[in-house]
């Protein structure tokens, strides 16, 4: 008899597993909530100015001290803050690049969106499995989308614009690298947002140009990051939707984080007109965090497509699963390269190459 055979007749001799992964996995959203709460309160911005004790801190953000000290000695155990032999809290390097609104790299405005909608939209993930449709009505009321909720007023569009351009600028540079765009000319980001992918597209290639073309509301603020970039000349803002409105002509387009919010029909819709727009020689560029064809990972992406189901009416895919839907709209050839950033790239091409 063999051992796997002895051991199925006596399972209790086998040593249980270790419940480290289980044990991490129930405290881990409370790291986040941690996170989230600091950069929501303006704990890191404050601590950003000068370093404070938590009595000092808490009179500031009008709150307790006792429950904010906790909240302090958590995130010095998580890494993002440090305390002083004086009882003094500062931000580490970590928390001042990504977690303070004032920085040019700040994620502050993505982890507010986490949590002021995300955490509350995970809380109905049963819900959303049993019947298969984002979560937005039943958490924030009828009438609304996950978009028009953060444009709401300019101040949750700013923050919810500038979080994604925080992302971004971690993604986009990543993602123009992935392939050689030097043989286009004219870059049409589509729903480009703030224009990092434009921004660091222009940054690489000097011979290219850009536009960047996304609503209305958005554009002051593609403007405002466009005028900071060296490569400002070559890039164009222009308002439309990219549903409806002519799209700008060029001879790559750009998807950046789109086709995972959509529903296959929609996508469908959106290639095509893209497809009819591009010349022979054009060609689309489409950053998303890729699926593996087996759909065993990356645990990111996978988690992704979950965060897609309360939100949106996407998911993310496979490469194959892309390849068929730019294939049905006359796309000819597709390659795909992991970056090794949040966002992997696509480079599907109007012909044969």
């Amino acid at each position: 008899m063999t051992i796997s055979s002895l051991a199925m007749l006596n399972p209790m001799s086998l040593p249980d597993p270790d419940p480290a992964p289980i044990l991490d996995l129930i405290e881990a959203f409370r790291r986040s909530k941690a996170m989230f709460a600091a950069t929501s309160l303006g704990v890191f911005d404050r601590l950003a100015l000068s370093p404070m004790t938590a009595a000092d801190l808490a009179r500031d953000l009008s709150l307790v001290e006792d429950p904010l000290t906790r909240l302090l000695d958590a995130l010095v155990g998580l890494g993002l803050l440090d305390r002083d032999a004086d009882a003094l809290y500062h931000n580490t390097p970590l928390a001042n690049t990504y977690l303070t609104r004032a920085s040019p790299a700040s994620l502050a405005g993505y982890v507010n969106y986490s949590n002021e909608a995300l955490y509350l939209l995970w809380g109905q993930l049963e819900q959303a499995l049993r019947e298969g449709t984002h979560r937005w009505t039943q958490v924030f009321g009828p009438g609304g989308s996950l978009f028009s909720h953060f444009f709401r007023t300019e101040e949750s569009k700013y923050h919810f614009l500038m979080g994604m351009h925080g992302f971004g600028q971690i993604s986009s540079p990543a993602v123009v690298r992935a392939f050689d765009l030097s043989r286009f000319r004219r870059l049409v980001d589509l729903g480009g947002a703030t224009g990092h992918l434009s921004i660091a597209a222009c940054e690489l290639y000097p011979d290219l140009e850009a536009v960047v073309f996304d609503l209305p509301p958005v554009v002051p603020l593609a403007i405002e990051q466009r005028d900071r970039s060296p490569a400002a000349s070559r890039i164009q803002v222009q308002a439309g939707d990219f549903l409806k409105d002519d799209l700008p002509h060029g001879d790559l387009c750009a998807l950046g984080r789109i086709l995972h919010d959509w529903s296959e029909p929609k996508i469908h819709s959106l290639l095509t007109r893209i497809r009819q727009a591009l010349p022979p020689h054009g060609a689309l560029l489409i950053a998303e965090k890729l699926l593996d064809n087996d759909k065993r990972g990356p645990l990111f992406a996978q988690l992704q497509s979950l965060n897609m189901l309360v939100c949106t009416e996407g998911k993310e895919r496979t490469v194959a699963e892309y390849e068929a839907l730019l294939k049905q709209v006359g796309f000819a050839y597709l390659e795909a390269r992991q970056t090794g950033a949040p966002l992997d790239a696509m480079l599907a091409y109007a012909e044969h190459p």
